[in-house]
């Protein structure tokens, strides 16, 4: 092979030019790929193109000079070795509709960026995925884990979890999404990595509620816990594995999602909290708040899982109007007054040791450059 060959880069393209796919065409092109950016609108294909900038989604933030856009999607996927989409999850059938035929006779991975549940079939979007481009689920991986935007696209060390039912395709994909700030682990558990995604959303549309009303640390962290027990409840009766909600889509992006005010859940939530309407806290926000949009999906899944979700349903309530924010106190919700254990996992009282397990994984994660222990191999 020659020099020249040796320094091609890789061609990805990411379908999508909001303030995650940017940040993450960003992630990809600071580990090597040459990226091509599809942009709906004209104007900001042209500021990636020609001033490397995303100003309106990500301003400040310099973009590598190997990332490129284009309004066409035929010439963004032409060549490309993987396909990451990051788009609205309530668009993303009718975007992939338009993927279909140009990627048809194509075996390359595609790569979820999502976070969210589409509304009218309660389907993750690997599964939309699925169904909308006819390939084989071991093609597909998801991306997940504490990525607030804005903190990454400056350069601000962080992981992630990239996750598919095939063993091979996470890792061909892990390899790419890595540098020098953004650190990839694997699994094969798409489904817990999806709902931890998509359920952390819903517990920091609470957060964000209470901390619009002027409740404090301890509402919040009471909060937490307890939707970590609903996120956990709620994935394991879906068939994900509980270790999985106690890691980087699980507890780590809930502790992102809860705590920053780059969260656009939490903000939504805390206008809510606030006083304003759904409709006032969708016209004010700049870009998409998933959680909003999954929270009754979410919670016909429950119902018919046999999950109870309090803390989720009273976002529901806050969300139609039926519920004053100042009554928001889904940590207090319980069958009576009896008694109860603290669940900690799955339903189960005292388990907390495997919320200790998954943290020396992580250690151990650490210790061995990302790769897995024997022990974690699934």
């Amino acid at each position: 092979m020659s020099r020249r060959q040796e320094t091609v880069r890789p061609r990805v393209a990411v379908v999508g030019s909001g303030s995650w796919g940017t940040t993450f065409g960003k992630v990809l092109a600071d580990g090597g790929a040459h990226v091509v950016m599809w942009a709906r609108r004209a104007e900001l294909a042209q500021e990636i193109q020609e001033g490397h900038r995303n100003s309106e989604y990500l301003p400040g933030v310099n973009l590598p000079r190997s990332m490129s856009a284009t309004t066409h999607l035929s010439e963004a996927l032409d060549g490309a070795s993987q396909v990451y989409l990051a788009i609205s999850s309530q668009a993303l059938r009718q975007n992939l509709k338009a993927v279909r035929p140009l990627i048809a006779d194509s075996d390359v991975p595609i790569v979820s960026l999502m976070k969210g549940v589409e509304k009218r079939s309660g389907l993750r979007m690997s599964q939309v995925i699925e169904q909308e481009l006819h390939c084989d689920p071991a093609r597909i991986a998801v991306a997940s884990g504490p990525n607030l935007a804005l903190e990454i696209a400056r350069e601000q060390p962080t992981a992630a979890v990239i996750s598919s039912s095939d063993q091979e395709t996470a890792e061909a994909v892990a390899r790419r999404a890595r540098n020098d700030y953004f650190r990839t682990f694997v699994n094969t558990d798409v489904i817990g990595t999806e709902f931890g995604g998509v359920l952390k959303n819903l517990i920091a549309v609470a957060i964000g509620i209470v901390d619009g009303v002027g409740y404090g640390e301890n509402t919040k962290a009471s909060i937490i816990t307890r939707g970590l027990v609903e996120m956990t409840d709620f994935a394991v009766a879906q068939g994900a594995q509980p270790e999985t909600l106690q890691g980087l889509a699980g507890l780590g992006d809930l502790i992102a999602t809860c705590q920053s005010p780059l969260s656009r859940n939490n903000t939504a939530g805390r206008l809510l909290g606030q006083g304003y309407s759904f409709q006032d806290v969708v016209k004010q926000m700049n870009q998409t708040a998933e959680g909003l949009a999954s929270v009754a999906p979410v919670l016909q899944l429950a119902r018919e899982a046999g999950v109870h979700m309090p803390i989720v349903e009273q976002v529901k309530m806050v969300l139609d109007g039926t519920m004053n924010p100042r009554d928001i106190a889904p940590h207090l919700t319980t069958d009576d007054d009896t008694p109860k254990g603290e669940r900690t996992q799955d339903g189960k009282s005292g388990s907390g040791g495997a919320l200790r397990r998954s943290f020396e994984r992580a250690l151990d994660q650490f210790r061995n450059g990302g790769r897995r222990s024997p022990s974690d191999r699934s």
